[in-house]
């Protein structure tokens, strides 16, 4: 049985490379059969639908060296967005690359709760801070057209993805290279929306799960993982205009000292969201 599921060197067929991926990748919590189908998929350059109504197609030896040599880097823990270089985020095709976080349909939550504030109609100025590939930014511009959309990136590398997405979708952002707000002016926007890293130093998965693929600025939140929220939130005042909002994702067990930092911060109103899987992900304060 198991010399049955490992593909030869030559041509191969979709049933048997799939069956194979499923059992490679089995070790792997979550979805090894989508993660399985899914580079398959991008490796043949067809869709999902056709590998799953056609396993008897046959894949050539070429397609079939690549496809495990994906498959491998998987299992090796490489997310599946840098290998195929894409991420689908609140319905958007984004160009990801490892010098950008992989966007997580958490993060959606910190986009619904932006756009409940935002009037289909206005022109509100709405700051996306630490834009990584600019998910956040392009997901409310392009449901909220009419507002002016910033986002600020520290990496060079990052913007440039960023940029790119803008440009591919025709979605228009002004892209601003900053450190957090340093390069912005007083009172300059009316939201701030911020995804920032908020994970402890010295937490393991950053070295021994998948996220050690991903790039450390955009995670590493200090030694307390509170770091880069409290950069944030102390800035607020400054940045954000008088009856302005800030909404921040943070950590599920983050919620009271965040609360506690935008409290003295000034900000009232606070309210925190929990994400779908119930845990406390996004927290919500308004500037008087």
């Amino acid at each position: 049985m198991e010399q049955s599921l490992t593909p030869v060197a030559g041509a191969s067929s979709v049933g048997a490379l799939l069956d194979w991926a499923r059992v490679r990748l089995a070790s792997r919590r979550g979805s090894s059969g989508l993660d399985a189908e899914v580079l398959l998929g991008f490796a043949l350059d067809r869709p999902r639908s056709s590998l799953i109504g056609f396993p008897e197609r046959g894949v050539s030896a070429a397609e079939t060296a690549r496809y495990r040599r994906l498959i491998e880097r998987r299992e090796a823990g490489v997310p599946v967005a840098y290998l195929t270089g894409r991420r689908e985020f609140y319905s958007l095709p984004l160009t990801v690359s490892s010098a950008t976080l992989v966007p997580r349909p958490e993060t959606e939550l910190l986009v619904d709760k932006v756009l409940e504030r935002l009037p289909t109609d206005g022109r509100s100025v709405v700051l996306d801070a630490g834009s990584g590939c600019g998910a956040v930014a392009l997901a409310i511009k392009h449901r909220r057209p009419h507002c002016r959309m910033v986002a600020v990136e520290c990496s060079a590398p990052a913007l440039r993805v960023a940029v790119s997405n803008g440009v591919r979708l025709g979605l228009q952002v002004e892209w601003i290279r900053s450190h957090w707000f340093d390069a912005l002016a007083n009172a300059c926007c009316d939201i701030i929306a911020a995804n920032p890293p908020y994970v402890a130093t010295g937490d393991e998965a950053l070295v021994t799960g998948d996220l050690r693929h991903e790039p450390r600025l955009a995670l590493d939140g200090g030694v307390d993982g509170l770091m880069s929220l409290r950069t944030i939130i102390a800035g607020t005042p400054r940045v954000l205009a008088s009856g302005g909002t800030l909404l921040l994702e943070h950590g599920c067990d983050q919620t009271l000292p965040v609360r506690n930092l935008m409290d003295r911060a000034g900000l009232q109103g606070l309210e925190t969201y929990l994400d779908l899987a119930g845990h406390d992900r996004v927290t919500v304060g308004r500037l008087p």
